[in-house]
Parts: C-alpha cells; sequence; structure tokens
C-alpha cells in the first residue's frame, strides 16, 4: 500500500497541514484549519480521500497548542507521530524563508526521509496529563516566589536609605499567597498519585530512594509516562542532561567527556538536588563523593555523578518488586 505522509504545522488558533507521498512529492498543501474540534473535523474529512493510502501524520510537540489534536487523533485511531521541534531543525540543514506552511511541507518531508525511525504517539492517561499540567502551574508558582524573594531582599537593603515599609509589607503578603498556591497544587498532585493505583505503586517505590522526595517523584513520574516512555534509565540520564559523553575524532582531537546541553534543565535541576540530599544521608553516596572530590574531580562534576546514580536506582527500584535497600558503605 502507498504511504501518505501529513505535517502538521501547529499554533494557537490554528494548523497548517500538507500532504506528500513517499517520494516526497506534495498532494495538497497550503491547507489551514482552526485549532479547535470543528477545524480538526475538517482535517479528517480531507484525509479520507485517500482512502488508498496507508497515513500516517507527524506534527512538532508543541505542548498545549497540540493537546486537542493528539486527543483527537488518538479517539479515531490516527496513526501520528509527535517530534522534538530540534530533530526536525537540525535534519533539515540549511534553509531560507520560513511559513507555516514551509514549516509543515518540512515537516512532512521529515517524516518522508525518517519513516525507518517514526513511533506512533501514544497519549497518556488522564491522569499523566494532569500531573504534567499541575505540574507546570506548580513550577510557574515557584519561580514567582523566587523573583517576589529577590525583590524583597533588594527592598529591605533600600529600606535603609528609603522608607519602604509598605512595599515590604506588599512583597511579603504576595510570597505567602504563593507559598498556599503552591501548597495547593502539591496537594493536588498527591490527591492525583493517592487516586491511581499504578501512580501509587510506582510513588511508593521510588520514594524509598534516599535524596527523592515527592516532587522530585511526581517529576519522574510525569516525565517517563510512568517508567513507559524511557525503556531504561541511562535514556532518562540523557534526557535530563545527566549522561556524559566522549568528544573525539581521529588522533588529534580530544576533548573533554561531558554532558550535553540539549537536556531538560528542569529535571537536572530538582535532580541535582536530590544528589545533594543523597550525599549527606546515604553513606555509600557520601563515600563515593569525598572520595572522588579527593582524587581532584570537580565537585559539581561528581554531583552529576550522584544525580545520575540516583536516576539508575530509581528506574531499578520502579521496575522491580524488591524495596529499595539501604547500604551502610
Amino acid at each position: 500500500m502507498k504511504k501518505l505522509f501529513i505535517g502538521i504545522d501547529v499554533s494557537k488558533d490554528v494548523f497548517d497541514y500538507c500532504l506528500t507521498d513517499q517520494n516526497h512529492e506534495v498532494l495538497s498543501s497550503k491547507n489551514v484549519q482552526q485549532n479547535d474540534n470543528a477545524g480538526i473535523n475538517e482535517f479528517c474529512k480531507h484525509i479520507t480521500k485517500f482512502k488508498e493510502y496507508q497515513v500516517w501524520i507527524c506534527m512538532e510537540h508543541t505542548g498545549r497548542y497540540g493537546a486537542l489534536l493528539c486527543s483527537e487523533f488518538t479517539k479515531r485511531g490516527l496513526t501520528f507521530s509527535v517530534i522534538n521541534p530540534l530533530e526536525i531543525k537540525l535534519s533539515i540543514g540549511i534553509t531560507r524563508g520560513k511559513t507555516d506552511a514551509i514549516d509543515a511541507y518540512r515537516i512532512a518531508s521529515y517524516g518522508v526521509t525518517n519513516q525507518h525511525k517514526l513511533e506512533a504517539f501514544k497519549l497518556p492517561s488522564k491522569e499523566l496529563q494532569k500531573l504534567k499540567a499541575i505540574m507546570s502551574v506548580r513550577d510557574l508558582f515557584v519561580k514567582i516566589k523566587v523573583q517576589l524573594k529577590n525583590t524583597l531582599k533588594s527592598l529591605l537593603v533600600l529600606d535603609q536609605s528609603l522608607p519602604m515599609k509598605d512595599q515590604i509589607k506588599t512583597i511579603q503578603a504576595s510570597i505567602k499567597k504563593q507559598e498556599a498556591n503552591i501548597l495547593k497544587q502539591e496537594n493536588q498532585l498527591r490527591a492525583i498519585i493517592k487516586s491511581n493505583d499504578d501512580l501509587n505503586e510506582s510513588f511508593s517505590k521510588i520514594t524509598q530512594v534516599i535524596g527523592v522526595g515527592p516532587i522530585t517523584a511526581i517529576k519522574c513520574i510525569a516525565e517517563t509516562d510512568n517508567f513507559v516512555k524511557f525503556s531504561n534509565g541511562r535514556k532518562f540520564s540523557c534526557h535530563c542532561g545527566l549522561a556524559p559523553f566522549e568528544y573525539r575524532s581521529g588522533k588529534s582531537v580530544r576533548g573533554k567527556t561531558r554532558t550535553s546541553k540539549i537536556s531538560n534543565k528542569e529535571l537536572k535541576s530538582i535532580l541535582y538536588k536530590a544528589a545533594s540530599t543523597a550525599i549527606q544521608h546515604d553513606p555509600q553516596l557520601k563515600n563515593y563523593f569525598n572520595r572522588k572530590v579527593n582524587e581532584g574531580k570537580h565537585k559539581l562534576s561528581v554531583l552529576n555523578a550522584v544525580a545520575n546514580k540516583i536516576v539508575l536506582r530509581i528506574f531499578a527500584v520502579a521496575y522491580r518488586e524488591e524495596p529499595f535497600v539501604k547500604l551502610s558503605c
């Protein structure tokens, strides 16, 4: 059967799409639909005209803007892939010009060229989707709280020379409000975890790992789709930017082994905090950290290694029935 690849460029209000066959020949281009149920219905009607083709839809990961498309495609049993935008950008080489219609064609062309490695997207459960959404709201409140605290520090310094009492009280009240908002979101996160047996089981297992608190555990569960999205800890470490890679070419180029800049920086940050806690309370990791630092390794480099070990422990505990066992040395 002939194959039909559809590239979709998603924006807030509309989505552009382009249809190409397996030989990169454009069958339909410069198509635009509203990013709502009515627009998606029209899109689905259009592609039913190509009954002799096996359809594969490709779209960039755009977060919430693509959520409705993913939900509707899943309901209708359509095969589609959600691709990292950076991967598409790096694959197309040198380009000139940019429009939504051109981007839709480039996404379709990417699907044709890389059809051998396309993976069908599977929509996470409602609970996991809600975990991700609430966690992003919590993270927003945390950022606002940090900004308010930094402002408060500067106002306290300024108050020594200028009267700023009213402004200080306002900022302090705002900080308390954000703390209440953060607590509310965290309570909702815990309620979702407790309402689902599989999520609650994973949560109970990985919070036994020293250094892994409730928020770290929930972030790992949400990012891995409850340890389905990544087959092993090494791949998740790469995703977080914790796994080191060699850099060398021929006999003359010998760069330092280092982690990649392409990473989930929020996850990396929270796993660093987990590592900092672990080296204080886990004798084995504490001895490892001190030994490597005494050997001359940079503290951040060793902390990265500890965070990587914690990821491997999380995955080991999540995939087996035995609980985490604390070692004495």
